[in-house]
């Protein structure tokens, strides 16, 4: 059970990850360009929020289950553990806070370039935090 869950974590990451900066880029370019928001620039944002907290379900049910996650969690001498037990799960946690926050905050908004304000500066706060906590040796 524990590799088909590691194997889904990796792979849904790819996902989650595509989804998060194709939302970061289209808020952007609303930014810049000034264009209206519309639906399609909600669902692209709804979309990177499902994708993340869909992959934040599993990497916390991963965390509970590794050997590496919550066991190994008094080990912080060894930077691999870690990055695996502590660092990796608390920055994706605030990283996907700051997503999911930044999307609430653009209901309340009225103007497009608000809401492309707020989408850009949540979402890419995020996406910076999430790829700077990668356990890139294990993922690649």
């Amino acid at each position: 059970m524990y590799e088909f869950i590691q194997k889904l974590h990796s792979g849904w990451a790819y996902l989650a990850l595509l989804l998060l900066v194709v939302a970061v880029l289209n808020a952007l370019y609303g930014l810049i360009s000034k264009k209206e928001f519309n639906a399609t620039d909600r669902k692209i944002a709804l979309f990177a929020l499902i994708g993340t907290q869909t992959q934040l379900l599993i990497g916390l049910v991963i965390y509970f289950v590794s050997p590496l996650g919550f066991a190994s969690l008094g080990n912080m001498s060894d930077k691999a553990i870690r990055l695996t037990s502590m660092e990796h799960p608390l920055i994706n946690i605030i990283a996907i806070v700051l997503i999911t926050v930044g999307w609430s905050k653009h209901k309340n908004l009225l103007n497009s370039e608000s809401k492309f304000k707020t989408f850009t500066i949540f979402y890419t706060l995020g996406l910076i935090l999430i790829l700077s906590r990668i356990p890139w040796k294990l993922w690649l």
